[in-house]
């Protein structure tokens, strides 16, 4: 790069695609013009923007990936799979896996710059791939957000003295309704008075004994209808909850990155400190070393089973956010030259600690509720909506002042869910404002928030009706599930075979100053997508129906779960198709050939990070006004150097 580029290219930065996180300092932060007193000031890439500084990303990529699923599955996957024996495959997936994959994703966006979709000039046929990521993360985001929205309603419903779901003397209970409190005087007329000792434990056997969380879940907050297809009335406190949840995401990315960047250093480090609380008062409860237990002590007959480690490789690949897009779009908008190798390692590990860690603040009081109610620990533990909003909140209302826990459990599970949900907005924005690359788009960014935001909470009204719990299930199965992990597969063979492994670690070498070590190489190019095709041949033979509870889906409701899987996985092939009918050639080995080999634009989005291959071979001069890198170029074309040392077209614009 040097200072003279620095100078010939001042004042023209304002161009494309985002860059790096940590960034350049010293002598390289002239880039911009900038003085160096101003050069951790200034953005590298002026019209697109880049983090503040490198803790934002970290930070927000951390709150991307822990999300809900690190409180409400992991713990339940780890004593279901053999408690502490699980750790053993849960880590090797880790190593072998997640943080390989997790680099991958990272430097890919903050080499380009360029979003989910922007990315795939690396080989334009397989931008199907980058599609899928779109509609993956909309699916998601559709949902994701109505589990916020509960737990909005959840959070200002434990704003009273005594937590609704305490006793069953609500016009909502059934007859079957007993609390865990045995006291004779807040039961149902129904029921028989409470007796000393584990009463609870006989009128289990004797009665069908409903939870008064559970009918405040189910006959209250949701008013469940009887099928699927019964959509009934739309609940509107959570209506107006699901609005609430999207005017606060939208709020935050009002101005992209440079407004999530500011939050995120509160919603990504408060739930750790709303788990602690949690943790410390869940030790020191009665019967919570018997949870830990339950929930640590190894089976180690379990590591033989192919299950333990497909559920293994399973949560990793989900926890981490791999294949949705989002932390393609959150290092796109690093600066050029951050270690985004390092960052992947600290991102990845965190993610699985606080998983870890959960499962210490899950169990200590689901141990404590089994202790009060003298049963096993597994007749209270569950996951998903299950463990969030109905056993979790069961167990609180046996704390002392029960709504202040209550108001603490899920302000952190709101924090959670924003986390996610930014990088999910800000992943569709990002590759609508890439993909059209002008001017007034840029500048229209926010209505194109705005937008997206609307549409998101017009699509999720269904998902608040009597059936949206059904609706909500069925979109966790199926949208985000097996066609992750084809996305993933395709992404990780298109990189290391068709663009070729060689120039890809020259990109990394050329980017972070050094090639990524040898290990990554292995697992990139053999035992990641080895382990991804596990995983999607595990999640084929484990297949079974969805349910909820006792309810069984209609078939015609799997079919359309079926269907939400495979919108996101035919964007490849038809995408490729597209693409391989529009490319010249004269056979079709050879169409084939300028179908998958990079675009003239691909490269750093900066023409100051475009050196070695990626070099000009005429540069331009300062008097010719030239932009140093247009967002979506497809007029004037300056000679590049190509991949294979033959000169190429870099598109350009006066």
């Amino acid at each position: 790069m040097g200072d003279g580029s620095a100078h010939i290219y001042n004042g023209t930065h304002r161009l494309s695609p985002k860059c790096g996180v940590g960034g350049l300092s010293g002598a390289s932060g002239h880039l911009n013009g900038a003085v160096p007193s101003e050069a951790t000031k200034k953005d590298q890439n002026l019209k697109r923007g880049n983090w503040g500084n490198q803790i934002e990303f970290v930070l927000t990529s951390v709150g991307y990936a822990v999300g809900l699923g690190n409180v409400w599955r992991f713990p339940y996957l780890c004593y279901r799979n053999g408690g502490g024996a699980f750790m053993f495959p849960y880590f090797i997936m880790l190593i072998f896996c997640g943080i390989p994959l997790f680099f991958m994703e990272l430097s890919f966006g903050q080499f380009a710059s360029q979003g989910c979709l922007g990315v795939w000039r690396i080989s334009p046929m397989f931008k199907g791939v980058g599609y899928g990521m779109m509609v993956v993360s909309t699916y998601i985001g559709i949902y994701y957000n109505v589990v916020i929205c509960i737990a909005f309603y959840y959070f200002f419903s434990s704003m009273t003295p005594v937590l609704p779901w305490t006793y069953c003397n609500n016009p909502w209970n059934t007859p079957d309704c007993m609390s865990v409190l045995d006291n004779p005087n807040i039961t149902n007329g129904s029921q028989p008075p409470a007796l000393p000792g584990n009463v609870s434990q006989a009128l289990n056997q004797t009665l069908k004994r409903t939870s008064p969380s559970e009918e405040y879940w189910r006959l209250y907050v949701l008013k469940l209808s009887d099928d699927i297809g019964n959509f009934g009335e739309v609940r509107l406190p959570l209506l107006g909850c699901l609005g609430v949840s999207w005017v606060v995401v939208f709020l935050c990315l009002i101005r992209g990155v440079k407004s999530s960047g500011k939050v995120v250093y509160f919603t990504a480090t408060f739930p750790y400190v709303v788990l602690t609380i949690l943790f410390i008062r869940g030790v020191t409860l009665e019967g919570a070393f018997t949870g830990i237990m339950y929930y640590l002590t190894p089976q180690w007959d379990k590591i033989l089973e192919a299950k333990v480690w497909g559920d293994a490789a399973s949560q990793i690949f989900y926890s981490l956010g791999c294949a949705w897009g989002g932390l393609i779009t959150m290092a796109s908008y690093n600066k050029f030259h951050n270690n985004c190798y390092r960052d992947s390692v600290i991102i990845s590990i965190t993610n699985c600690a606080t998983s870890v860690y959960a499962g210490f603040v899950i169990f200590s009081i689901l141990g404590f509720m089994a202790n009060h109610l003298g049963v096993d620990v597994s007749r209270v533990a569950d996951h998903g909506p299950g463990l969030a909003f109905v056993a979790y909140p069961e167990a609180l209302t046996l704390l002392p002042i029960a709504p202040l826990w209550s108001l603490l459990f899920f302000f952190m599970l709101i924090l959670l869910g924003l986390g996610t949900q930014f990088c999910l907005l800000e992943t569709l924005v990002t590759a609508i404002v890439d993909e059209v690359g002008n001017e007034w788009i840029l500048q229209k960014k926010t209505y194109v928030t705005l937008g997206v935001a609307v549409a998101g909470f017009l699509l999720g009204i269904p998902l608040t009706s009597q059936a949206g719990i059904y609706w909500l299930l069925l979109m966790d199965n199926y949208a985000a599930s097996f066609s992750l992990v084809i996305i993933s597969c395709i992404m990780c063979v298109s990189i290391m075979y068709i663009y070729g492994h060689q120039n890809y670690f020259q990109d990394i070498q050329m980017m972070l100053g050094f090639p990524p070590p040898l290990f990554f190489q292995i697992c990139w190019r053999f035992v990641s997508p080895a382990i991804i095709f596990f995983i999607l041949i595990f999640s084929v033979i484990q297949y079974q129906p969805i349910t909820y509870n006792q309810y069984q889906y209609p078939s015609w409701a799997v079919a359309i779960g079926f269907l939400m899987a495979l919108s996101s996985v035919i964007c490849i092939p038809l995408y490729a198709l597209f693409q391989f009918c529009r490319t010249d050639g004269d056979t079709l080995l050879q169409r084939l050939k300028n179908a998958t080999k990079p675009s003239r634009d691909w490269g750093p989005a900066l023409l100051e990070h475009r050196t070695g291959r990626y070099a000009p071979t005429i540069p331009p001069s300062p008097e010719d006004g030239l932009e140093v890198q247009p967002l979506h170029p497809d007029k004037a074309q300056i000679p590049m150097v190509g991949t294979n040392g033959s000169s190429r077209l870099q598109d350009s614009r006066i």
